[in-house]
């Protein structure tokens, strides 16, 4: 057993390779048999903990203040000086795991995914990889940069963004002109950057023999269950099934808020012309109350998220020079998860805690698994963690349950919620349709004029209604403003597969809360110890994207969405 690593990652930081080395030299000549195996185990989980725990927590400080510009080149050395030496030295342990013949109990899956990886694995690949982080990080400082003069003060588009919720229609639209004019200034250096990121991703596929990046991505992200071919499947069956809906939903916009035509700043208003809904002051109120909130779903849930408040693994709050965006992220030395958003005193915002803790659920549940292979999550299922939590907390949101609102209002956010799923489920088709565009066509891609004229052809499929007439510029250039496409390549068809997953387990909880709560906590317990369809199917739904599944769903979602507008009337 290694004796001699630090306990914590912040005395690791100051660690050099040729400190690491020697451990990574260890496990790699270590004999194994079932005897050892154990202890290699073990001791391969302490070392890559650490590893992890320190990358981390230095790219979560670039994204807290992608100002700084002492954290960026902390971050870039830890990337160049450890991590680009350390990438062939623990494939080197991958592969002396996988040449010994030796399969410990219970390893069935990350010894498939590990040699699917190792097959792709390149040397020359890893500073390429490093040059593409470096871009992403790029990306982030370019978004997270972008603020603009609102009635006499510099905001961020984000705060900004709660302007569109104002009923008064004309200064919803000068809102949003301002955010798109502040977004289109930076046209030219997304393009550039984008531009070195296809150029890196390409070559990171042409270095692994594999027929292009999508195919690269597909084994890289243990894509077992599924095609790109069922993909395009999906999008068909989101065509046939949900686009109608939708159409259905802004329609009936359009007609509430009376207007002849439905404009991009007139999505976010509510349609019967009340306030917005301003469900907390501040985030220690947002973060209380979901506490609250998650001590109802389930006493572990709720113990859970009382350890993280305790604990400051949380940045709620929106601010200059914060990375775009939400996410959960986890400290493997510490077995806890770190949830980061952008929060103001919106109505989304309350959604938004909701679904990332649901993703930090899964990191305390999974901790159950004895190896670190064991703990993690195919990332459709990941998702339907998340977005099961939005749903799960439903019945506990109003105030005398101890949440945000009065009951009256209840039926207004639920309102919200379900058509925004239903809503997504097209935008999500057009995230992803693109980027099977892009890597089909990456000489055509490599010029921003051809993406954004594919972006456009497949907003017009999938998105109905409204308006961009005089806004082109704005419609065309979405793809700049999807932060998967720069900096997570083809992750966005799993948000699709688990809502979808999300669903069955809102349907479940619709009959029994209890049980519903049970499978889905069973279901993160797994962690990545069994195939993906098994782990939706502990959860209680059924993994599957084809018409079966998707038209059930979206009937299940407009049933409830006609129960509560017959109680918001």
């Amino acid at each position: 057993m290694f004796n001699r690593l630090p306990d914590n990652a912040t005395e690791f930081l100051t660690w050099t390779w040729q400190q690491i080395k020697p451990f990574c030299d260890d496990l790699a000549s270590r004999p194994l048999d079932s005897d050892t195996v154990d202890g290699f185990l073990q001791d391969w989980d302490a070392l890559t903990n650490l590893m992890d725990e320190a990358g981390t927590r230095l790219n979560l400080a670039t994204s807290q203040n992608t100002a700084d510009d002492t954290a960026r080149e902390r971050y870039s050395r830890y990337l160049e000086e450890v991590l680009e030496p350390a990438e062939p030295a623990l494939q080197a342990v991958i592969d002396h795991l996988l040449e010994s013949g030796v399969e410990p109990e219970g390893f069935e899956m990350p010894l498939r995914k590990m040699r699917v990886r190792s097959e792709l694995y390149r040397d020359e690949n890893v500073p390429i990889d490093t040059q593409i982080t470096k871009l992403e990080m790029e990306y982030d400082k370019i978004i997270g940069g972008q603020t603009v003069e609102w009635e006499g003060q510099e905001t961020t588009l984000v705060k900004l963004g709660a302007v569109l919720e104002d009923t008064d229609r004309a200064k919803r639209e000068r809102a949003w002109r301002a955010m798109s004019e502040r977004q289109l200034a930076d046209r030219a250096a997304i393009n550039e950057n984008w531009a070195k990121l296809l150029d890196l991703r390409l070559e990171v596929a042409r270095n692994a023999a594999t027929a292009g990046f999508r195919e690269y991505c597909w084994g890289m992200k243990c894509r077992f269950d599924y095609t790109p071919a069922d993909c395009l499947s999906f999008h068909e069956a989101i065509q046939t099934h949900v686009v109608p809906a939708a159409r259905r939903i802004l329609e009936r916009r359009a007609e509430r808020l009376g207007v002849e035509t439905l404009r991009p700043w007139d999505l976010a208003v509510d349609p019967a012309g009340r306030s917005p809904l301003r469900p907390f002051s501040d985030s220690e109120q947002l973060a209380s109350t979901c506490e609250a909130i998650f001590h109802k779903v389930d006493p572990r849930v709720g113990s859970y998220f009382s350890q993280m408040r305790r604990e400051e693994l949380l940045d709620l709050p929106n601010r200059k020079g914060k990375a775009p965006g939400a996410f959960c992220t986890g400290f493997p030395v510490l077995g806890v998860p770190f949830v980061f958003m952008n929060a103001t005193d919106r109505e989304g915002d309350v959604r938004t805690l909701l679904h990332e803790s649901g993703h930090a659920f899964h990191v305390f549940e999974a901790q159950k698994q004895p190896y670190r292979a064991l703990r993690g999550s195919p990332m459709e299922f990941a998702e339907v963690a998340s977005m099961s939590m939005e749903l799960l907390a439903a019945p506990y949101l109003t105030k005398d349950q101890g949440g945000f609102y009065e009951p009256a209002e209840l039926a207004r956010t639920m309102i919200g919620q379900i058509e925004g799923m239903i809503l997504f489920w097209p935008y999500m088709a057009v995230v992803d349709a693109f980027q099977h565009w892009v890597y089909e066509n990456p000489g055509a891609a490599h010029d921003p004029a051809n993406c954004d004229a594919a972006w456009s052809s497949l907003w017009d499929r999938f998105m109905p209604v409204t308006d961009y007439a005089g806004f082109e510029a704005v419609k065309e250039t979405g793809w700049h403003r999807k932060l998967h496409i720069h900096c997570a390549p083809f992750y966005y068809v799993e948000y699709g597969l688990a809502q979808l997953g999300a669903t069955r387990v809102y349907g479940n909880a619709l009959e029994d809360q209890a049980q519903a709560v049970s499978g889905y906590l069973a279901a993160l317990a797994l962690g990545d110890s069994v195939p993906l369809p098994k782990l939706f199917e502990t959860a209680g739904a059924t993994f599957g994207f084809g018409p079966d599944t998707v038209a059930p769903a979206v009937a299940l979602l407009e049933a409830k969405l006609d129960e509560y507008a017959a109680a918001d009337r």
